[in-house]
């Protein structure tokens, strides 16, 4: 099955998708870091009184929580989608989290169709990239800090981010995502025998879900016919690498996941 062609990001975002590109410095724990941004004001919406640091590389990101919203705006035939996360800024503290809504979003950036994704946890050690693809400029969400990590622009009658499951979808980025030896990995099977690997999972759907629960997670996927779901431990580092292109599947628990292997050709 060959990747739809489409500009839009999924919920990678990659994972974090744009994360790799433009990131903050954060802990294992995703905790709260130094940074340049600051607002404090609890339960507000608005721009931030700073740019978030831009370093091309973050450790330690197993387990690690994480939060985006993307706003989305209308010109003409247009959408533009403006991607912010709290990597490096702060862990996405849940009671501000539960408290967002579309609708407050959009009211406040001004947005027509404002998504929320997350909260979402990493499943890979390390990540380094390259190419930022925004200034960094802060926004708070109903107080919680957030930077502003890309911008894609589809035309209306293109799908929109995360709109899909099961299909793959291409992303213009420059990543390595590394798995250490020991990291167990979830990963998709395509009829086409296309493998992709897990980068995050999500409790979007699940609000409880935990990574001791992945294991078992292909029991409750609603997997098309032909996909499989697999687990395995590494024996020996992974790494993942997008030049320029990578290629992601969401599941339909919303966790996310990029192409590692194509079958050759027959």
């Amino acid at each position: 099955m060959p990747p739809t062609r489409t500009t839009a990001v999924l919920v990678v975002l990659a994972a974090l998708l744009f994360a790799g590109v433009a990131l903050a410095g954060c802990g294992s724990s995703g905790g709260d870091a130094t940074t340049t941004a600051a607002n404090t004001n609890t339960g507000t919406y608005g721009k931030g009184t700073g740019e978030s640091s831009v370093p091309s590389a973050l450790t330690g990101l197993h387990n690690a929580r994480y939060c985006e919203i993307i706003p989305v705006t209308r010109a003409g035939n247009t959408n533009t989608a403006e991607i912010y996360n709290t990597i490096g800024l702060n862990s996405c503290p849940s009671d501000k989290w539960s408290g967002i809504t579309q609708d407050a979003i959009d009211k406040a950036y001004g947005s027509q169709q404002a998504k929320l994704n997350g909260p979402r946890y990493w499943v890979l050690d390390n990540l380094s990239g390259e190419g930022v693809t925004a200034s960094g400029a802060t926004y708070v969400f109903n107080g919680i800090t957030m930077a502003k990590r890309g911008q894609v622009q589809t035309k209306l009658r293109d799908s929109t981010v995360g709109s899909s499951f099961y299909t793959p979808n291409t992303v213009q980025r420059n990543t390595v995502f590394t798995y250490n030896a020991g990291t167990k990995v979830y990963e998709l099977t395509a009829p086409d025998g296309s493998i992709y690997t897990m980068q995050s999972y999500s409790q979007i759907k699940n609000k409880s879900l935990t990574i001791g629960e992945l294991d078992a997670l292909g029991s409750k996927l609603s997997l098309p016919k032909g996909w499989t779901y697999s687990v395995r431990t590494l024996t020996q580092q992974l790494q993942l690498t997008a030049s320029g292109t990578a290629h992601v599947v969401n599941d339909d628990e919303y966790d996310s996941y990029q192409r590692r292997y194509v079958p050759p050709s027959s």
